[in-house]
């Protein structure tokens, strides 16, 4: 009896060893992922541009989504001067028009537009991921939480999520000069000894290494 205890708590532990995420190599399988989001909103159209009162409806709407890099507003309708206006104060918060808009439920109603802001995030699903055990590993996969920590990372940290999908297409041509500005703004720079100025990641040390150099007062101020 206990022999057959021992045989079906061994054979349990090997069931739950191979069972979970199964990572055959060393691409993870938790890949980030990519959703938009839509966001809709109807304003009046005027003879020249937006009626009276719904641009300022328009910008209090803009402000509360609170919109950053990477977001895109456009316009669903309307004439130039009504586009021109959604266009400033799009230019208000830093963006400018898209050529096209997400598709949106409903129908938009007679002499109105509508403005569409659309915005992408990045997750990971499914992440941390412990639903395989380490051993036994008799197939040698990695874990089932591998990739998960710089998949994660890289999702949070991009500008722009729908780059993940689709990169930035390389300029036509290369400006040399921008690529030099840095190199050539140290090579400018005065030297420290000099009473040129020192960049350093601690805001306090900029000031206690100009100072360094008329004795040790600059030590004693700390």
């Amino acid at each position: 009896m206990t022999l057959l205890r021992i045989l079906a708590l061994g054979t349990a532990i090997a069931v739950a060893g191979c069972s979970g995420t199964v990572n055959r190599g060393v691409e993870s399988v938790h890949q980030p992922v990519v959703t938009r989001a839509a966001y809709a909103f109807d304003v009046a159209a005027g003879p020249g541009g937006l009626a009276p009162g719904e641009r300022a409806r328009l910008a209090g709407w803009l402000e509360t989504m609170r919109l950053r890099y990477g977001d895109e507003i456009g316009i669903d309708g309307g004439d130039g001067t009504v586009q021109a206006d959604v266009a400033a104060e799009a230019a208000r918060v830093g963006l400018l028009l898209a050529d096209s808009v997400p598709p949106t439920p409903g129908a938009i109603a007679p002499g109105t537009v509508r403005v569409v802001v659309s915005r992408m995030t990045a997750s990971v699903p499914g992440c941390p991921d412990n639903s395989r055990t380490y051993q036994p590993n008799f197939d040698a996969h990695t874990s089932s939480d591998f990739g998960c920590a710089i998949n994660a990372n890289l999702a949070a940290m991009v500008a722009r999520p729908g780059d993940l999908v689709l990169g930035q297409s390389a300029p036509g041509t290369t400006d040399t000069m921008v690529n030099s500005k840095a190199v050539g703004a140290l090579r400018r720079a005065a030297p420290s000894g000099n009473g040129g100025q020192v960049t350093n990641s601690v805001g306090s040390a900029n000031s206690a290494g100009g100072s360094g150099g008329s004795g040790g007062s600059g030590g004693s101020s700390n």
